[in-house]
């Protein structure tokens, strides 16, 4: 039975919530504990492999674990010809939730680590090289999860795949990849390992951009 739409969103929200602030509090807590930037983005990419995958396996069976634009927008697209997809209700209340879930995270994990609850970012992370980078790390989360999803894989699937992609996308893309536009305009509300300035946002709010400031990896699904 499908759960009813308020819930849905208010699962979207909190699920994104966390989202960021397992990307935002792992690259703070990177930025402590180590100067070597490897390292920190070992972290911070393991850290969110690992919450991603959890986050999925928790709120996957009441609104499919979006936590993200892209992914709520291709669902629309793909299964408005079958039964159980979303419909343009459940994108106007999911893509809000997600956004709104995203900036609260963000603040959350400022305020776990002593930091006022917004910090404007000012880390600018902007080039063609890095649109590159989240065209391909979106359309590989996108192809992946709909692969699964149409060859019937379950949530104990699909959960650990996702993760495992993302991880993968920190270290093969140009931007260190997290292609969801809800996360990118969260992390402009911090101004730490995981920031991006507003100015960023607003050139690369479409696929989300995970890029670097001076080549220095920032903090998925």
């Amino acid at each position: 039975m499908t759960s009813p739409l308020a819930r849905r969103a208010l699962a979207e929200f909190l699920g994104t919530a966390l989202l960021v602030a397992v990307v935002v509090g792992s690259g703070i807590m990177a930025t402590n504990l180590s100067h070597d930037v490897g390292l920190q983005l070992l972290a911070n990419s393991t850290a969110t492999v690992f919450g991603l995958a959890v986050l999925i396996l928790i709120f996957g069976p009441v609104s499919g674990a979006h936590f993200n634009p892209v992914v709520t927008l291709a669902d629309y697209v793909l299964s408005r010809r079958s039964v159980g997809g979303i419909d343009v209700r459940a994108i106007a209340a999911y893509i809000p939730a997600q956004i709104a879930g995203g900036i609260g995270g963000s603040a959350l994990a400022n305020l776990m680590f002593n930091l006022s609850a917004v910090t404007a970012s000012k880390h600018s992370r902007s080039s063609g090289h890095l649109w590159l980078g989240e065209t391909v790390a979106t359309a590989g989360l996108v192809l992946l999860i709909f692969s699964l999803v149409r060859t019937g894989h379950s949530t104990t699937v699909i959960a650990p795949a996702v993760g495992a992609y993302i991880g993968a996308a920190y270290w093969f893309t140009s931007s260190t990849s997290f292609a969801n536009p809800a996360v990118t305009i969260a992390r402009a509300f911090t101004n730490t390992f995981a920031g991006i300035a507003p100015g960023s946002v607003a050139e690369h709010d479409d696929t989300d951009s995970r890029a670097q400031a001076e080549q220095i990896p920032a903090a998925v699904t």
